[in-house]
C-alpha cells in the first residue's frame, strides 16, 4: 500500500449532484473538519464518532455574538467520522441538509470562510489512497461505481472496490518477490560456490508466476466491454426490417417504421443493457443508390457507422435473394465480429437462407412476431464477450492492462535470459521490471503525474 500521509489542510465540497433534491450533503475532511462543522451549525448534542446528530443550519444574517438565539434556516443531520476510521482516514464530517441549492451553497461558502479549501476533483478518494486505506485499483473502482449504468457494471466495480483485483495479483507478486530474493541470495553466496537457484528451478518458478498473470490479462476483453460497452451497427438494404429489429432489441418503438423503402434517412441510436453489457445500437439508412440528396447523406453516414462499429448485424429479407449491394456488404464485414439476421422469416415457408453465409452465422428472425429475437440477443452477447464468462477481479482499463502486459513481457525476457544462461544479475533486472509493473497496477510505484491524471477524472466531492 502507499505510505500513509497526513494532510495539513481541510477540504470541503458538495458531495451530491448539483440541483434540487430531498437531501444534499456537504463533506469536510481534514484536521479542522469537526471544528468548522461545529461553527456552521448549532448542534443539539456534541459530535460523537459515527453517530448522527441533529443540528440547525444558522441564518448568515444572524448576530454572531448571540448565535444561540438566532432562528435556523434549515435542519441538518451531522455525522463525524474520527480519524483514522473514515473514508479518507482523516477527521471527516458530513452535513446532510435539505437539497436546496441556496442552503448547500450557504454551508459550503461558510466552510470556506472558516478556513477550509474547496476540494479538487477526486481529492477525497485521493486522500484515501495516499493514506493507504485504498490501493489504486480500489480507488479507480470508486469512480467506476459512480459511473455505472448497468447492474453488471455496478457489481464489477463493487468487486474491485473490495480488492478483488489486488487479491488476484497478490499471489503472483508474492512469488515474484520470493524469486527475486532467491536470486539476490545466490549472488551474495556466489563466492562460496553455492548454487541456490538452478536454471530449471528458475524456469519453473517464472512459468508459475506468468501463468496466472496470463489468465488475468485475458480477462481484459470482458472487463473492458463491461466497463465501456460496445457499438452495434444494424445494416442492410432498404425495407428488410432493420428498424423493426432495432425496436425489438430496445423494446420500444424508437425508430419510425413504414412499408416504404428508405424511411430511415439518418442514424438512430439507443443505449441498452444486454445481460449487463452496455450496447449502443445504431439503426442505419438502407444501403442502396439513393435517389434523393437527403437519402444519399444518410447512406454515407450508414457506411461511416458500419466502419466505426465494434459489432455488425447484417439484416436481409429471408424471402428475397441476395442482391449485389448485400454481396458487397457481406464481403466488407468478413473478418469482423458480425452476425446475419434473415428477417421476415414468418412470411416464407421455404428453408430460406442457409445456416451460414459468407462465413457468418445466420439467425432466422421475425421482428413482427418476435421469433428468433431471444436467440439473436444471445448471439450478440456471445459475439460481444467472445464467450468469456464473468469472473471476479478483472482488468477494466488500459492502464491496468498495460501493467500486466509489461510484467508478462519482462517475465518472458527473464525466462529467455535464464535459458541462455545469462548471469543472474541480468535476469534480476527483468524480474525487477516485472515487479515494478505489478506495483504500478496497485499504485505503489505510480508517478505523481499519473495519479493526478487518474483522480482528475473523478467528480468533485468524491
Amino acid at each position: 500500500m502507499a505510505e500513509p500521509t497526513t494532510a495539513t489542510d481541510t477540504i470541503a465540497a458538495l458531495s451530491t449532484p448539483p440541483g434540487r433534491g430531498g437531501i444534499g450533503i456537504v463533506r469536510l475532511s481534514g484536521p479542522r473538519a469537526p471544528e468548522i462543522a461545529s461553527q456552521l451549525v448549532r448542534l443539539r448534542h456534541p459530535l460523537q464518532h459515527a453517530r448522527a446528530r441533529l443540528a440547525d443550519v444558522l441564518d448568515p444574517s444572524r448576530d454572531e455574538s448571540n448565535s444561540s438565539e438566532c432562528p435556523p434556516i434549515d435542519e441538518a443531520v451531522v455525522t463525524w467520522f474520527a480519524a483514522p476510521n473514515s473514508y479518507t482516514s482523516e477527521d471527516l464530517v458530513e452535513i446532510a441538509a435539505h437539497g436546496s441549492p441556496v442552503v448547500l451553497e450557504l454551508l459550503l461558502r461558510g466552510a470556506l470562510n472558516l478556513g477550509a479549501r474547496l476540494a479538487e476533483p477526486g481529492e477525497f478518494t485521493q486522500r484515501a489512497f495516499l493514506s493507504g486505506r485504498l490501493d489504486l485499483t480500489q480507488a479507480e473502482a470508486v469512480r467506476d461505481l459512480i459511473e455505472a449504468q448497468t447492474l453488471t457494471q455496478a457489481r464489477q466495480a463493487a468487486g474491485q472496490m473490495g480488492g478483488a483485483l489486488s487479491r488476484r495479483v497478490a499471489p503472483a507478486k508474492r512469488s515474484l518477490v520470493e524469486l527475486i530474493a532467491l536470486l539476490e541470495a545466490g549472488i551474495d553466496f556466489a563466492e562460496d560456490d553455492i548454487d541456490v537457484a538452478p536454471q530449471a528451478v528458475i524456469a519453473r518458478r517464472i512459468d508459475e508466476i506468468a501463468g496466472p498473470l496470463t489468465t488475468l490479462e485475458a480477462s481484459f476483453r470482458r472487463g473492458r466491454i463491461v466497463h465501456d460497452g460496445l457499438t452495434l451497427a444494424i445494416v442492410g438494404r432498404p425495407n428488410v426490417g432493420k428498424s423493426s429489429l432495432f425496436n425489438r432489441l430496445v423494446e420500444r418503438e424508437r425508430a419510425i417504421v413504414t412499408a416504404n423503402p428508405g424511411t430511415t434517412r439518418d442514424l438512430v441510436t439507443e443505449r441498452i443493457s444486454l445481460d449487463g453489457i452496455p450496447l449502443e445500437l445504431v439503426d442505419t439508412a438502407g444501403l442502396r443508390e439513393g435517389i434523393e440528396e437527403a437519402e444519399q447523406l444518410g447512406i454515407a453516414r450508414s457506411r461511416e457507422a458500419l466502419a466505426d462499429a465494434a459489432l455488425v448485424l447484417v439484416v436481409m429479407d429471408a424471402a428475397q435473394p441476395l442482391n449485389d449491394e448485400e454481396r458487397r456488404l457481406l464481403q466488407a464485414v468478413q473478418g469482423r465480429p458480425a452476425l446475419l439476421a434473415a428477417n421476415k422469416c414468418d412470411l416464407t415457408h421455404s428453408d430460406g437462407v442457409s445456416a451460414e453465409l459468407h462465413g457468418l452465422p445466420v439467425l432466422h428472425t421475425s421482428a413482427l412476431t418476435g421469433q428468433g429475437i431471444a436467440e439473436l440477443k444471445a448471439q450478440i452477447l456471445a459475439l460481444a464477450t467472445g464467450g468469456a464468462a464473468s469472473e471476479p477481479g478483472v482488468l477494466t482499463n488500459l492502464r491496468q492492462h498495460h501493467a500486466i502486459v509489461t510484467s508478462l513481457e519482462a517475465l518472458g525476457e527473464a525466462a529467455q535470459a535464464n535459458a541462455t544462461r545469462i548471469p543472474h544479475e541480468m535476469i534480476l533486472l527483468d524480474l525487477y521490471r516485472a515487479l515494478w509493473a505489478l506495483d504500478s497496477l496497485t499504485g505503489q510505484t505510480t508517478s505523481d503525474d499519473i495519479l493526478a491524471q487518474i483522480f482528475s477524472t473523478f467528480c468533485i466531492g468524491k
